[in-house]
Parts: C-alpha cells; structure tokens; sequence
C-alpha cells in the first residue's frame, strides 16, 4: 500500500473511475460515503480490478451485532482498511473484529480495522460544549485509541498533531492514518487541525489521507509522486 492514500471525493463511479485512469501503477485510495452512496460497494470491485488498494471509509457506528454484520459483509468486498468510530465503544469495535475474521474468504487476508478518534473538523469548543467531552482534544483521541487497540484493531484515524502521542501510548505497530492533510499553498477548506505531509513524515504518521491537493491539481500523478516521495524521505 502506498503510504499516500487518494480520497475519491466523487459524486459519481464515472469521475472516480475515469480520474484513477491517469494511474498506471498500484495507489491506495479512499472511497467514502459520497461516492459509495452513488456507485454502490461494487465501485470497491471495479476499483480492485484496477489492481488498487482500498480504504473504504463508511465509519461504522451501531449495536455491537450490527456493526458486526456489517463489517462480515464489507470483509467480502476485497477492501484493504474498514473503520469504524470509536465512540461506539471497546465491544462494538471487537465485534467489527469479529465480523470481518467471520466474513473474511479462506486464505485471505482481513481487512485492516481502524477507529475514528476525533474527527479533524472538531475543534476543542465543539468537543467541549456539544459533544460535553471536557479537556483537550488530545485527551479524547488518546483515550478512544487505547480504547481501540484494546478491542483488537489495527489503528485510528487522528491528526497529524496527535499521531506520536498515540504511538507512545499504543506503540509503534499501532497504525496512524491521518486526514487533514494540505499542502503549504492550500486552503484549509473545513478542517481544524491540518498538517503538510512533510510534518506528517515527522510525527511518524503511517498513512495520509490527501483529497483535494490531488484529485484538484492540474496533473494529479505529479502531485501524488512528490508527496509519496516527502512521505518516504529520511526525517
């Protein structure tokens, strides 16, 4: 997996399939809920057969049983990393588990299983007055983290800003993935807690999720190799 992960910020399977065409090599590349509730979970096929990695990003969030079978049928899908949010709690995020060993094919690999901490829309107030989380948002994501790992996952999706601290409390085998991701020129659009990929190389961040820089930029593949590049540098 490329340690660049491409969002398919899309609203249709045609833009999404038609941009990944200027990708003659294997990337890693995020489907979310704006393109899977306009192509279906059959866009995680064509997508696979395009010899790509998937995160497929639908954040599950219900009953134990529920995420469970959720996640049963998604681990038939062929994705590469599921996630679900954290605040659902350590035995919703162990039936995730659960259901992707069930529904995962004999001889496959399952899917990597990652949780939402805070989302990186979320600013302290927004945490502290309207979720009624009191402190700071590194508290909250380093609690949903152990959290995690004690369910069994694999990893979280956090902020660049948060990525060291939780490999100090979970260790370093406990995967990073993180949004928010701009590069120095860009608008911060709706994000809170942004970063450069190079302060992402850093911090120690796994992954990086990079959305408009890329699929916005005049020549996407370009875009895409420097920052793939600045992720694999020396720090």
């Amino acid at each position: 997996m490329s340690k660049t992960i491409v969002a398919l910020d899309f609203s249709s399977r045609e833009e999404a399939l038609e941009f990944l065409k200027q990708f003659d090599s294997p990337v890693t590349v995020k489907v979310g809920m704006e393109l899977t509730y306009a192509a279906g979970l059959d866009i995680v096929d064509e997508i696979k057969a395009m010899r790509h990695d998937v995160f497929l990003d639908l954040k599950l969030h219900d009953i134990p049983n529920t995420v469970k079978g959720g996640m049963k049928n998604l681990a038939r899908r062929g994705a590469d990393i599921v996630n679900v949010h954290a605040a659902g709690g350590k035995a919703m995020m162990a039936a995730a588990i659960a259901g992707l060993e069930e529904g995962t094919p004999e001889g496959k690999k399952r899917p990597l299983c990652i949780a939402v901490t805070q989302l990186t829309s979320t600013s302290k107030e927004a945490m502290n007055e309207e979720q009624g989380i009191p402190g700071e948002v590194m508290d909250s994501v380093i609690r949903y983290a152990k959290n995690a790992k004690d369910a069994g996952l694999d990893g979280v999706v956090c902020s660049v800003h948060e990525a060291q601290a939780i490999h100090e409390a979970c260790g370093p085998d406990f995967l990073t993935v993180t949004p928010g991701i701009r590069l120095a020129d860009d608008s911060k659009d709706d994000q809170k807690r942004v970063a450069t990929p190079a302060l992402a190389r850093e911090r120690g961040c796994d992954y990086i999720v990079v959305g408009r820089s890329i699929t916005k930029a005049e020549d996407p593949r370009a875009v895409f190799e420097g920052i793939e590049e600045t992720m694999h540098g020396a720090v």
